[in-house]
């Protein structure tokens, strides 16, 4: 009602006390808001009349309606009766308010204002244990907190005065800002806090704003290192951001606004470090909109400080974070102008968005770099920011880029700069260096060569530890080294890292931390690593560790401490060149290292003489401690931990090798080492002679020394140089005198001595003793008798003896005698005992004891031996021991049991080897295959291998018979490999085991009609697993290796050439499997390349990285099966008939797959897996060419020139070619198939005629072998004349260049038999011949043409390559595949072929090029074109700048809603939504013109543009069609967008952006309100940080892509459709 109306009203109603009455509603209802404006109308008219009574009524509006309906809403009820809150919660809430703020301006009494105030407060404290998730429900007497904001926002201006109250008000919402949910804190802030200022006068908002602002401070230096600092960082931005109005007013604005008595100011935030800090965070923030308002508060800070031209130097704790200076404001503008650019731009994620500024961060650095007057203008803390900002981008070529930008910045030579960059070395730069897919190598590096970051990482390295303060370089890498240890680092980041290390210059750096540090990196990060991987960076560390060790502040200790944890099977082994640099180290540093502190014989400490510390010295003290051992008679101690063993093995080699350097005659040298070791070795071999004889020597004692033993003979072998050899032979002799009493000791306490649980680990360590014993002393004659004459034969009676008469308390006794029996079967099968020994004719004899006979209950052929269990010990045995000693005596229980079922199998496999020749009976065949099915369930996975070794034997025997039984065996024996895949430790020895049980020779040679579910389930297999080697690189190589050498065995065989065919024949069964491996080769994904390409790098350093000669070598290549199987291929021979057939079913399947591949709709492209099967098939019947039948070469020559007609990439086309003119040398009788090539239908030739005439441009190494030259070379002409003349560019180049080669050959002498008359002349052909050569040679003047000329004459395929001469391996597979710009992972380098053995070369197919002209040529093909050569600096120096959009000034404007288009629309019957579109921020008029005619369509009620002079703009036109006639456009500028916004939301409007933000709602489920505006942000900056607090909501569209955002146009159309499909009426709207 309007105020007249009520004027009206009040003035004709004779009881104004029952109309005030009727308006009022019952406190058990809920009114309508129309009801609760029509009464706040009502009550805002008393105050105009003389009618003072009804005052005492208005308060009571106030306590009696207003604040308990708000606290009805609040808690959602309804009315009385239970009814459910209407839709409009809302619309009541402001209506209320209103009514609210009506009264209390009404009553004009601060008194009441103030309880009204103090009521609603509490609704702002967070009750004690209430979350932020209870608060929409705050309980009894409480608003809930979105009302409780309305409500205060009204109450506010009336309590102003108070200033006790208004600061309990502020610093409750301060509060609340730091607990409430994200979507609140942005209404409090507007809401609350902007009420609060407007109502102060000058000195009031100056106080409040320095209590925010410190408030704001404090939170944030206070959380600063907690996990909430982000969380902080984005409130404290957005309260910021809110009041940058006031706290960035210039300050002769507030001059001009206040008295000259008063002094009151508004605080300055640029004043504030933490202020400072906040927006540095913000600034990198994870949240899009916090970077955004960080960023928007810098330009005002660099707006304010310039506008003021007053010196500012803000420093807190002499650290300078933002300076101004007048006299260099332009620096200091151009400065901030491009950081501002540069952060704009940097949240986008495109890398051809980024890149174009990224010559602005080296402007950046150069002006914070070059300060000539000596002041620094520019924190590098800013230039920090730039590169975190990079390094958090989403895009990893963005992150990429920064950090090649960081590694390249040279003004970290300077020191101060390097130490300033220190810490965000340490910190961000390190965790973006954990990124793998950084390490990716670049275009033009070849696979193996060291990543391009790799290389920039060693030289930023060296750079800025060089360019430290020489006192802060320990410390700084000291955090380096600690923080690798202290976070989970993949393979390839670490590996270059250590690299990176190892190539500082030696300093001494590192003392006894740095040391415990390289431990924890060996010890935590690289344990789940790929060996050889994990191997290469240990060989890093420690080179790092040798050049930058303070060898003064170390002790040995420290030092073999370190050493310890590299291990001998990975890097650090004996022989190698990094042993031998350790040694030298030693030697230099003896002396130098700070004394241990030794512990005396007494217990006290002491340390040693300062003078000297030798390695000798150390060692000799290491081994007295090892050995001093107190007396002790508990017989069930525990085995010590090995670990003490390890270091002094380790320590006792180095000592010998370093004295064994030293420079000695031949005499003196061995008798210096065998001295040297003897006097190390001494006291262990003292106790080593004792242990037979001496019964009471202390168990610890004799197991420590045997553990030392066992490491010695394992770390010993090495013979790669004189000296090593010297070492290793003194170290064989010296134990030679020791091994009958260590024989003899381990073989009594073998036979019946161990009878406790922990003697189970105790006989482990005796076996191995024993085992290496055994083979290196096997070669003596007296030891060897003795062994398998005495000692085993008593070993092995004893072992029967005890398996054969179980007991329950003899369980212990039971595994280690089933391991002792496992032990000598491993040992016999290396072949070590004589076939008439009694030792081999007591294992003869195994088969008895696990074949014997069942009790007379069973049947007479039960298999009671098989899959032995061990029994649980007695009840009495763990009664006996307490609790805690229950734990661990039986935590290895299980263990013990699963290797007693496995050294079982052990022992079945072996006898199945030496046992009676033939197979078993069927039945108790079938039973073993059963029982073995049965113990791969029993078994853990990593112990199956004997189980799998005896099924391979049994299979063959039962396949026939018990097929279902052998299907069984294969499948579950396959589900176990695939359930280890994770497992790569206990994999790749399982899956060999089972493909070599699972692809036995008798079961490949199995046919569908003798076992077809057999095959069946094999083929099955076979697929799985070349699935599986997609994913899983080396999976494949395990089977086609096995089958390769399975068909065509290497070496010495002794299988008869019958039996070899035998085994051949079933090779053509499994054609596929080889077919398969011919075009084997998957595009792994981008880690998995990185991986093999990262290891390929480490195999090529050599010996220069000592983990290629400890880790042996596993053959995981990619390229390994096509490796494989061309030297298989290589081996067959054309003369027997079997390969002759092999080859030519392979040569049919391979072209079956190359025409499925052209007939397939799969998008085929340059490099794509269609391209490299195609490229494999080629390369692989080019190879096989020499080897075929002339006669079945006839029969394919179709469907090779068939292939030529095919569209195919530029290497498989050259293929073609090749193989075409190689079969036209080597069978020229085919010449005539060639020239119908040319006769064929032109549509279907086309360009493809282009491969038929490549063919002729060769025609000189086919013309020798063709019969009458003279008439096969005028066909040539006829044929390539008749293209000279095409329509088509490309075929006529080739057709010249053809026709140039041809008449070079003959066409001399063909002119001249035409002047002397001859019979055949070419009739006046030379002359057309002439015009067409002319022609091509003039093609200098006609642009690209001369170039395009050029490149195809020196193209390879036509210029130094010869078909016949360079006809190799390496051809083929090498050479040709690098000059047509196949991926490099296609390239097969000669060297990998030569690794194996069993490659065969032959006259007809050689390895490499007799000549190396071909490998010699550049890549490159004469169709690209042109690159540009633009400088990088010149290509960008053109970049949009958008800055400081504050600057402009704001105009006042009442804009209203123009009528002339409503009417047009109205006359035509239009329907108009409440939506209004506002799109001020948009500057591009092609946008502005598509959004017009988008929301004229649907019915938008007005679009807001930033001016209307868009609508002239021939742009915006051509995109809105007329639509700007019916539809009504406003204009508001982009300044007055916040005012009007506010007004627009005080008229009811809900702001709605179109922005990704933290608390976006997606558009599906959003519902919006109908009174919407729909705020739509600019195309590049999005919407502005100052007015995204003003947003009741942001809406965001789902996402399923990679490209961040949609063109903003699109964006808003989606919104303005979904709006307009809700409230879509359901007649009168025309559909398309």
């Amino acid at each position: 009602m309007s105020s007249i109306l009520i004027n009206a009203l009040l003035s004709s109603c004779h009881d104004p006390d029952t109309l005030f009455n009727t308006l009022c509603w019952p406190t058990d209802s809920w009114p309508d808001a129309e009801r609760v404006e029509a009464l706040t109308t009502f009550i805002d008219g008393i105050g105009k009349l003389p009618q003072d009574i009804f005052l005492r009524k208005v308060e009571s509006i106030i306590w009696t309606q207003c604040l308990p309906l708000l606290l009805k809403v609040s808690n959602g009820d309804g009315a009385c009766k239970g009814k459910r809150v209407p839709d409009g919660r809302a619309e009541i809430t402001i209506a209320v308010c209103r009514l609210l703020s009506v009264c209390i301006n009404t009553l004009c009494d601060t008194a009441v204002s103030g309880q009204v105030a103090r009521a609603v407060l509490p609704s702002f404290q967070l009750p004690d244990g209430e979350t932020e998730e209870e608060l929409p429900g705050q309980g009894e007497g409480r608003l809930g907190i979105d009302v409780a904001i309305e409500a205060m926002s009204v109450i506010l201006p009336a309590v102003s005065s108070n200033e006790e109250l208004t600061t309990s008000i502020l610093s409750s919402a301060l509060s609340c800002i730091k607990t409430l949910p994200d979507a609140l804190v942005s209404k409090i802030t507007v809401r609350l806090i902007f009420t609060l200022l407007n109502c102060y006068s000058e000195d009031g908002i100056a106080s409040k704003l320095r209590f925010i602002l410190e408030d704001l401070c404090s939170w944030h230096k206070s959380d600063s290192s907690n996990t909430d600092s982000p969380v902080v960082t984005e409130r404290a931005l957005l309260c910021l951001t809110t009041l940058s109005d006031y706290l960035f007013s210039p300050a002769k604005v507030q001059q001009h606004t206040l008295p000259q008595s008063l002094s009151y100011t508004r605080p300055d935030p640029r004043c504030s470090l933490q202020f400072w800090r906040i927006l540095q965070d913000g600034l990198t923030h994870k949240d899009n909109v916090s970077r955004k308002r960080a960023l928007y508060l810098l330009k005002r800070c660099v707006a304010l400080s310039e506008d003021e031209m007053l010196v500012h130097s803000f420093v807190d704790n002499e650290e300078i974070i933002f300076r101004w200076a007048p006299d260099r404001c332009k620096l200091l503008r151009e400065f901030w102008e491009d950081y501002a650019l540069v952060m704009e731009t940097l949240e986008e994620n495109q890398i051809h968005v980024v890149r174009p500024v990224l010559n602005r961060i080296h402007t950046l650095i150069q002006t914070a770099a070059n300060d000539s007057q000596g002041v620094s203008l520019f924190h590098p803390s800013w230039l920090l920011g730039v590169y975190q900002r990079m390094f958090h981008s989403e895009n990893k070529s963005v992150m990429r880029e920064g950090v090649d930008h960081l590694l390249e910045l040279q003004v970290l030579r300077r020191p101060a700069f390097a130490l300033a960059f220190s810490q965000f070395i340490l910190g961000p730069f390190m965790d973006v260096m954990s990124e793998s897919s950084l390490f990716h190598r670049t275009a033009g590096q070849s696979v193996g060569e060291c990543p391009e970051l790799g290389v920039k990482l060693q030289v930023f390295m060296v750079t800025f530890f060089s360019s430290l303060p020489q006192e802060n370089r320990g410390p700084v890498l000291l955090q380096l080294v600690q923080r690798l240890g202290s976070q989970h680092w993949c393979a390839v980041p670490i590996l270059f890292l250590s690299r990176a290390l190892s190539h500082l210059p030696p300093c001494p750096l590192l003392g006894p931390e740095g040391l415990q540090a390289l431990r924890e990196v060996l010890r935590c990060t690289m344990i789940t690593h790929q060996v050889l991987l994990r191997g290469a960076a240990q060989c890093f560390l420690l080179n790092s560790a040798l050049s930058l060790t303070d060898v003064t502040l170390v002790t040995l200790d420290d030092v073999f401490s370190l050493l310890v944890h590299f291990r001998a099977d990975e890097s650090l082994r004996r022989g190698t060149p990094l042993w031998n640099q350790l040694c030298d180290w030693l030697a230099d540093s003896e002396g130098s290292f700070r004394p241990c502190v030794r512990e005396s014989a007494d217990g006290t400490s002491t340390s040693t003489s300062p003078e000297r510390e030798t390695v000798r010295g150390y060692v000799q003290h290491q081994m007295e401690l090892f050995l001093r051992v107190p007396a002790s008679t508990d017989q069930t101690d525990s085995v010590p931990d090995p670990g003490e063993a390890e270091l002094l093995a380790k320590a006792i080699l180095l000592c010998v090798d370093i004295e064994g350097r030293t420079p000695r005659s031949g005499g003196e040298q061995t008798t210096g080492v065998s001295g040297g070791m003897d006097s190390l070795l001494r006291p262990l071999l003292d106790t080593l002679s004792r242990l037979h004889t001496n019964v009471y020597l202390p168990l610890r004692k004799t197991d420590k020394s045997l553990q030392l033993l066992l490491r010695l003979l394992q770390l010993t072998p090495a013979r790669h140089t004189p000296a090593a050899l010297l070492v290793t032979v003194s170290m064989e002799t010296l134990v030679l005198g020791v091994v009958e009493p260590i024989q003899e000791f381990i073989l009594r306490r073998l036979s019946g001595e161990l009878q406790e649980l922990c003697d189970v680990e105790r006989a482990e360590l005796y076996l191995s003793v024993l085992k290496e014993v055994v083979l290196m002393y096997s070669v003596l004659e007296w030891n060897h008798s003795k062994v398998q004459e005495a000692y085993f034969p008593r070993l092995l009676r004893y072992v029967l003896r005890t398996l054969e008469i179980p007991s329950v308390a003899g369980q212990v006794s039971r595994a280690v005698a089933m391991a002792s029996l496992a032990m000598t079967c491993e040992v016999a099968a290396l072949g070590v005992f004589n076939l008439q020994s009694e030792t081999t004719i007591l294992l003869v004899h195994l088969s008895s004891y696990f074949y014997s006979p069942a009790p007379p209950p069973a049947p007479p052929l039960s298999l009671v031996n098989f899959n032995q269990t061990l029994l649980k010990p007695p009840t009495a045995f763990v009664i006996c021991h307490s609790v805690s000693e229950q734990g661990p005596l039986l935590k290895d229980w299980g263990r013990m049991a699963a290797h007693f079922i496995r050294d079982q199998w052990t022992c079945l496999g072996y006898g199945r080897r030496i046992g009676p020749p033939g197979p078993l009976e069927l039945p108790r065949a079938s039973g073993s295959l059963q029982a073995a099915i049965e113990a791969l369930s029993l078994l853990p996975s990593g112990l199956v291998l004997p189980v799998l070794d005896f099924m391979a034997s049994m299979l063959p025997q039962v396949a026939l018979s018990e097929e279902a039984l052998c299907v069984e065996a294969v499948t579950v024996s396959w589900k176990l490999v695939l359930g280890l895949s994770s497992n790569p430790h206990d994999f790749w020895p399982t899956l060999q085991g089972f493909v070599t049980m699972a692809f036995h020779h008798s079961l490949l040679e199995l046919t569908e009609e003798q076992a077809p579910g057999l095959t069946v389930t094999l083929q099955q297999i076979a697929i799985e697993l070349m699935e599986l080697s997609q994913a899983k690189t080396g999976v494949f190589n395990v089977l086609i290796q096995h089958c390769c050498h399975t068909w065509l065995p290497t070496g010495p065989g002794s299988e008869g050439e019958s039996q070899s065919d035998a085994m051949f024949s079933s090779a053509l069964l499994h054609l596929d499997i080889l077919a398969e491996a011919c075009v084997y080769g998957p595009v792994f994904r981008r880690d998995q390349r990185l991986i093999q390409e990262v290891q390929v790098y480490v195999e090529r350093l050599g010996e220069e990285c000592a983990a290629n000669t400890a880790v042996p070598s596993d053959n995981r290549d990619d390229q390994f099966p096509r490796v494989c199987v061309v030297a298989f291929l290589s081996r067959l021979q054309p003369s027997n008939q079997l390969h002759e057939r092999l080859m030519e079913e392979l040569v049919l399947c391979l072209l079956k797959k190359d025409e499925a591949i052209s007939k397939s709709k799969q998008r085929y492209y340059s490099n794509s897996l269609q391209h490299r099967v195609k490229n494999r098939v080629w390369q692989t019947l080019l190879m096989l060419l020499p080897k075929l039948r002339g006669e079945f070469v006839g029969t394919v020559l179709g469907r090779v020139f068939e292939a030529g007609f095919v569209s195919n990439q530029a290497s498989v086309k050259y293929l073609i070619e090749w193989k075409m003119v190689l079969i036209l040398v080597q069978y020229p009788e085919h010449i005539d198939r060639l020239w119908a090539c040319f006769s064929v239908d032109q549509e279907k030739t086309k360009t493809s005629v282009c491969t038929f005439l490549s063919v002729l441009v060769h025609l000189n190494i086919i013309m020798p072998q063709l019969k009458e030259k003279a008439v096969q070379w005028r066909k040539a002409l006829d044929v390539i004349l008749q293209w000279c003349f095409s329509h088509n560019f490309s075929v006529r180049l080739y057709a010249l260049l053809a026709l140039k080669r041809v008449w070079g050959l003959e066409g001399a002498r063909a002119e001249a038999e035409e002047g002397a008359g001859g019979a055949d002349g070419l009739g006046g052909l030379a002359t057309v011949v002439k015009a067409c050569l002319h022609q091509a040679e003039a093609m200098q003047s006609t642009g690209n043409a001369n170039k395009n000329w050029t490149r195809i004459q020196d193209h390879f395929f036509f210029g130094g390559f010869h078909p016949v001469r360079d006809y190799s391996v390496e051809s083929i597979f090498y050479t040709f595949p690098s000059l047509s710009e196949v991926f490099e992972d296609e390239w097969i380098p000669p060297w990998k072929f030569e690794k194996l053995v069993d490659f065969s070369q032959s006259a007809s197919l050689p390895l490499r090029n007799p000549v190396p002209d071909l490998s010699q040529i550049q890549p490159g093909d004469w169709i690209q074109q042109d690159k540009g050569d633009q400088d990088g600096e010149e290509r960008w120096a053109e970049v949009q700048k958008k800055m400081t959009p504050w600057r402009l000034g704001i105009q006042e404007q009442e804009p209203e809603l123009g009528l002339v288009p409503q009417q047009r629309a109205a006359r035509l019957g239009k329907l108009h939504s409440a939506l209004l579109v506002v799109a001020s921020l948009i500057d591009k008029p092609t946008n502005l013109g598509g959004l017009c005619r988008t929301c004229e369509i649907f019915g938008a009620s007005a679009l807001v543009l930033d001016s209307l002079r868009h609508v002239s703009d021939k742009h915006f036109q051509a995109l809105s069609v007329s639509s700007e006639l019916w539809l009504p456009l406003l204009e508001v500028k982009p300044v007055e967008l916040a005012d009007f916004l506010q007004l627009k939301k005080r008229e009811g409007y809900c702001i709605v952006g179109v922005e990704q933000t933290a608390n976006s709602q997606s558009l599906k489920d959003y519902k919006f309100p109908e009174k919407t505006l729909l705020l739509l942000g600019n195309e590049r900056e999005g919407i502005p940080a100052n007015l995204l607090q003003l947003l009741d909501v942001c809406v965001e569209i789902p996402q399923q892509g990679v490209i961040r955002s949609l063109n903003v146009h699109v964006s808003a159309a989606l919104l303005v459709w979904e709006y307009t499909r809700q409230y879509l009426p359901t007649t009168g709207v025309k559909s398309d």
